[in-house]
């Protein structure tokens, strides 16, 4: 399985490990090596068909749910070269896109809101995410990779931001930071991010 992920300003795509996916809720225990994350909150959806080369009025027939997620980047390993990129995107558990999914018509409305908060503060929200942004990224895709039944497509929808940071002043040591999403009212994750 694949998560295909398109970065946020640009149009080129990129694959993590199915090692990243995290879908349990399951605390993240940060290694001893590094010392922060970054975060990017991303709209993902599930491919039901595989295809190449997917034309773009073909596009919504390739997958049948969809939902919201986030993508963790290991600060320490972001460098600036291409490996680095590589190598904070591989992280174990890093790719926070949970089940079960929604139908593509949630998206229509656009009244739902994917909202995410660090320690109960609320740090990104919105409520535009769209079908044509999964179909565009899925037809970029396909030119360079393969889609098969069960890969996970995911766009960030914002740019890099820190989100947690080994121990600081007045943090209790171990306490870590609490991570929680909702969509349509509806958690979606909840866990933390121990340092």
């Amino acid at each position: 399985m694949n998560i295909i992920v398109k970065p946020y300003g640009t149009d080129r795509c990129c694959c993590r490990p199915d090692t990243s996916w995290e879908r349990e809720d399951k605390d993240l225990f940060v290694p001893d090596f590094i010392s922060g994350y970054s975060w990017t909150p991303a709209l993902f959806a599930r491919i039901s068909k595989a295809g190449k080369c997917i034309g773009r009025k073909f596009a919504s027939r390739y997958y049948d749910a969809v939902g919201y997620g986030i993508l963790l980047y290991a600060d320490d390993m972001l460098d600036g070269s291409p490996e680095g990129f590589a190598c904070a995107s591989c992280m174990d558990h890093t790719s926070v896109l949970p089940f079960p999914m929604y139908d593509k018509v949630t998206l229509e409305s656009g009244q739902n809101v994917f909202s995410v908060a660090a320690d109960g503060k609320e740090i990104y929200s919105t409520c535009e995410g769209s079908t044509g942004m999964i179909e565009d990224a899925l037809t970029a895709a396909s030119l360079m990779i393969s889609l098969r039944i069960g890969d996970l497509a995911a766009i960030e929808l914002a740019p890099m931001a820190g989100l947690a940071r080994r121990e600081t002043s007045g943090q209790a040591l171990g306490s870590g930071t609490e991570i929680y999403g909702t969509f349509c009212d509806n958690e979606l994750f909840r866990f933390k991010i121990i340092m």
